[in-house]
C-alpha cells in the first residue's frame, strides 16, 4: 500500500495555504515537495469576518469552504504535478480546513471547534481519498481538540538524548515539550503567535505581515501596554489549554489599549511582538526547565526580530528554526496533517490526553473516499 500523502494547512494567521507530499515509507517522514499560495484578500476577508457573529453566516461560510476548497484541490494538482505522481499513487490526503470558531468545553460543557472545509467537494476535485474533521473526536471525548500536532513532533523531532521543545508560530502559538524522560508527552496552546502583529501591521502599514520584524525592531516597547496584556487570565491557566481568535483578535487588543491614546503605531507593533516572544518564552520556561533547544517553525520563524526576542529570552537555550531540525518552519504543519491522515487511515490513535485534557486518545478524522 502507497505510504504517500499530501498534507494541507491554513492556519490562523490566515497567510496562505501551504501543502506538502510526504512518504512516510522510511520513518518518520520524508518531504518529496511543497508548494504554497496566498488566500486572495476577498476569501481572507470573509473568513476572518466568519470568527464573529454576522448576519447569514451559513451562506457565507459555505461558500467560503468552497473557495478553500478550489484553493486546496490546485495546490494539490500543482504539488503533484511538479513531483511527477499520479494521484492514484497518493494514499490520501489530509484537510485540517480552516478554523473559524474554537470553543471547546464551553457553553454546554461540550462545546465546539469549527473548522471550515468540503472535503467530499475536495475529494471529487483531486481524485483521492480526503481526511479532514481531525479536532471534533477529541472535542466529543472532553477535550480541547488543539494542540494535534505534539504527537507528530514527537515523532520527527524526538531525540532519545535531548530535551527540547518544539514551538509552532502560525496566528496561534503553541508548544510541545519532548523530554525523554517525561512519563507523558506535554504540549498546549502558549498564546498568540502572528495573528495580532499581523493585523496591526496591515491597519497600519498595509502590508500584510512585518517582513523579518523589521518595522517592531525600528520601535520601543510600551511597559504599561505589555503588562496590560500579559495580565491576560489565559497565561495563568495551567494546561490543558487552547485558545485562537475568539480571544486574541482585534477588540480584545483595543480593550487594553483604552487610555494610551499617546502610543505609536510602531511601538505597539513592537510590544505585540514582545507579547508573543514572552508568552512563549515562559511556557518553555515552565514546562520545559531542561530545555537545551527550541525548535521553532510556522511564520514566526521567519521573523527575525522575533527569534532574537526569543534568545534573550531563553538565554541558556539555543533557539533555531526548524529547518536546522531538518525539516523547513512552514512545512512542519503540513506535513504533520499528512501524518494525522495517515493514522486515521491505518485506525491509530493520535490524539494524547494529556495534551487535550480528553478521556483518552482517539483515533481522528473522517475520511472521505475518493
Amino acid at each position: 500500500m502507497s505510504e504517500l500523502y499530501v498534507g494541507l494547512m491554513s492556519g490562523t494567521s490566515l497567510d496562505g495555504v501551504d501543502a506538502v507530499l510526504a512518504d512516510f515509507a522510511h520513518r518518520p517522514a520524508t518531504v518529496l515537495g511543497h508548494c504554497s499560495a496566498p488566500l486572495p484578500s476577498a476569501l481572507k476577508e470573509a473568513l476572518l469576518a466568519l470568527n464573529a457573529p454576522g448576519d447569514n453566516e451559513l451562506h457565507h461560510a459555505a461558500l467560503a469552504a468552497n473557495a478553500l476548497v478550489h484553493i486546496y484541490a490546485e495546490q494539490v494538482h500543482t504539488l503533484l504535478q511538479e513531483c511527477g505522481v499520479s494521484p492514484k499513487a497518493v494514499r490520501a490526503i489530509g484537510a485540517h480546513g480552516q478554523t473559524v470558531r474554537h470553543r471547546p468545553q464551553e457553553f454546554d460543557g461540550t462545546g465546539y471547534t469549527l473548522q471550515l472545509n468540503n472535503p467530499a467537494l475536495l475529494a471529487e476535485l483531486c481524485g483521492v481519498d480526503v481526511v479532514a474533521d481531525f479536532r471534533s473526536r477529541d472535542v466529543a471525548a472532553g477535550g480541547q481538540g488543539a494542540p494535534l500536532v505534539p504527537p507528530f513532533h514527537q515523532a520527527f523531532f524526538g531525540r532519545p538524548d535531548r530535551v527540547l521543545a518544539v514551538l509552532n508560530i502560525g496566528g496561534i502559538s503553541n508548544i510541545t515539550v519532548l523530554d525523554p524522560a517525561a512519563p507523558a508527552l506535554c504540549g498546549f496552546d502558549c498564546g498568540p503567535g502572528n495573528a495580532l502583529m499581523d493585523a496591526w501591521c496591515l491597519a497600519h502599514t498595509g502590508q500584510v505581515f512585518d517582513d523579518a520584524g523589521r518595522w517592531a525592531a525600528q520601535g520601543t516597547v510600551h511597559a504599561t501596554l505589555l503588562d496590560r496584556l500579559l495580565n491576560e487570565p489565559f497565561f495563568a491557566k495551567a494546561p490543558p489549554k487552547s485558545t485562537g481568535r475568539d480571544l486574541f483578535n482585534g477588540p480584545w487588543l483595543s480593550n487594553h489599549l483604552e487610555g494610551l491614546s499617546d502610543i505609536a503605531p510602531q511601538d505597539v507593533q513592537t510590544t505585540l511582538t514582545e507579547l508573543t516572544a514572552l508568552a512563549c518564552a515562559r511556557s518553555v520556561r515552565a514546562s520545559c526547565p531542561g530545555c537545551s533547544a527550541l525548535v521553532v517553525c510556522g511564520g514566526g520563524a521567519l521573523n527575525d526580530y522575533l527569534m532574537a526576542r526569543l534568545q534573550t529570552a531563553l538565554p541558556d537555550c539555543q533557539v533555531a528554526s526548524s529547518d536546522a531540525f531538518g525539516l523547513p518552519p512552514l512545512q512542519v504543519e503540513a506535513t504533520a496533517f499528512a501524518w494525522l491522515a495517515r493514522q486515521a487511515v491505518l485506525r491509530q490513535t493520535a490524539s494524547v490526553a494529556g495534551v487535550t485534557g480528553a478521556q483518552g486518545a482517539r483515533v481522528l478524522g473522517g475520511i472521505y473516499p475518493a
